[in-house]
């Protein structure tokens, strides 16, 4: 072996272990929106290259988090609602004490472009709006779930509304947007930069489900420092301005 090619091989054990560390995550949509702006500035920034895919937070199907990681998908990091999270702590799917808040996001209405805005900024108004329309699509994970469950209940509409809604996973926008649906109810995040689709409003305060979107590390994946700087870095007050413009309130714990 000459001098040369000696420096290099000695160069490459000795580069820092970021530097070839790769990363799985697992998301699901209501974070997707800040994520995607925030990725190539983590890659860039720390040398680590990350692939990523989707499932619902919570819900029954093969494509939920819970679903994918049971079967063997491989993830360093996932990212989901609080309540999906905190099923996936108690099954031991998480490595302890590493969750973390990243932000918050109420709930709103998307309609078609182009079509009337219709008023949900009362209770009165929105159970209107939900029983004129013909179809109402919303998410099948954790928003979706309490819509159904509590919040149409609750307002007495739950024989009339669940009748029809049709619960999506990412692309309840785009069943609004097709036309197939007449109206979607689901994190704000998920529909102000969406294609095809309007931002109608918030639903009214007394009646809003604050949703809490959190990321941990996935207990055996190995790249336990890499997760955490990803982590890390999504928490940071570095992405706030991002998570704003998703929709989304930051919950910054970190430079």
């Amino acid at each position: 072996m000459n001098t040369f090619s000696f420096v290099i091989c000695a160069a490459t054990l000795f580069w820092p272990a970021a530097a070839s560390a790769q990363l799985n995550v697992l998301i699901s949509g209501g974070f997707s929106g800040a994520y995607e702006q925030l990725l190539p500035e983590f890659e860039r920034t720390s040398g680590i290259k990350v692939t990523t895919g989707s499932g619902a937070s919570q819900g029954t199907g093969p494509q939920t988090i819970a679903a994918q990681l049971a079967r063997g998908v491989p993830a360093h990091v996932v990212i989901l609602s609080r309540e999906g999270l905190t099923e996936l702590i108690a099954a031991k799917k998480i490595v302890a004490g590493t969750d973390v808040d990243l932000a918050r996001v109420p709930l709103g209405v998307a309609v078609r472009a182009g079509t009337p805005k219709p008023d949900v900024s009362t209770v009165e108004a929105f159970k209107q709006v939900l029983l004129k329309a013909k179809t109402v699509a919303i998410p099948a994970s954790t928003s979706g779930i309490w819509l159904m469950n509590d919040l149409f209940p609750r307002l007495g509409i739950a024989d009339k509304v669940n009748a029809k809604a049709t619960p999506r996973g990412t692309d309840a926008t785009g069943l609004v947007a097709a036309g197939g649906a007449d109206l979607a109810v689901m994190p704000v995040s998920e529909i102000v930069h969406a294609a095809g689709v309007e931002f109608a409003g918030d639903i009214a305060a007394e009646i809003q489900f604050v949703q809490t979107f959190s990321a941990a590390v996935v207990a055996d994946s190995g790249e336990i420092e890499g997760s955490k700087r990803l982590i890390e870095f999504l928490s940071s007050a570095r992405a706030s301005d991002a998570i704003r413009k998703s929709g989304m309130q930051p919950l910054a714990t970190s430079r």
